[in-house]
């Protein structure tokens, strides 16, 4: 064992954060499809009409997926290719939005998924509409959660490799 010197540098500690997990992801899905279908039929019962869905919902979603995908990107550009470090706090503030984006867009996306099935086989004028928006809306959240773990991992000073 040898002992630090006064110009040795102590070994970078490791950090303990593991990726979002699937299991996670997995939990938030099936909890936005069960809430996603009940908004119906809760909607229904309690204001006598389910609640809208706008284009206006959809587009936002796919907006904010397009802002995350461009994040990850500038980040992966600018820790893994020109190999610079980003500041301490700047990465922990990218790496918290990632893994709350991942986690929302699970749950925003399987929501309008069970929004849309809850849809499914209704006789009302307005059903395709609905349905056809909340796809789009689901797409959206899909892309938000996807661009949320390529940020996540563009944040890994090692690349995501394992450890060994």
């Amino acid at each position: 064992m040898t002992q630090a010197g006064p110009g040795d540098e102590p070994p970078e500690p490791r950090g303990r954060l593991r990726p979002t997990s699937a299991r996670a992801l997995t939990t938030c899905a099936v909890l936005g499809l069960a809430v996603g279908w009940g908004v119906h039929r809760v909607g229904d019962a309690v204001a006598g009409r389910p609640p809208l869905v706008s284009w206006v919902q959809a587009l936002a979603l796919v907006l904010v997926a397009a802002i995350m995908a461009f994040l990850a990107w500038h980040t992966w550009q600018t820790v893994h290719v020109r190999g610079e470090r980003l500041d301490p706090q700047q990465a922990l503030n990218r790496l918290v939005l990632a893994r709350a984006c991942a986690l929302g867009g699970a749950v925003v996306a399987a929501g309008y998924v069970g929004y849309a099935v809850s849809w499914l086989g209704d006789q009302s004028e307005v059903a395709d509409r609905w349905v056809l928006r909340s796809v789009v809306a689901a797409l959206g959240g899909v892309g938000v959660m996807l661009a949320s773990l390529a940020l996540e991992r563009a944040c890994r000073a090692d690349g995501g490799r394992p450890r060994t």
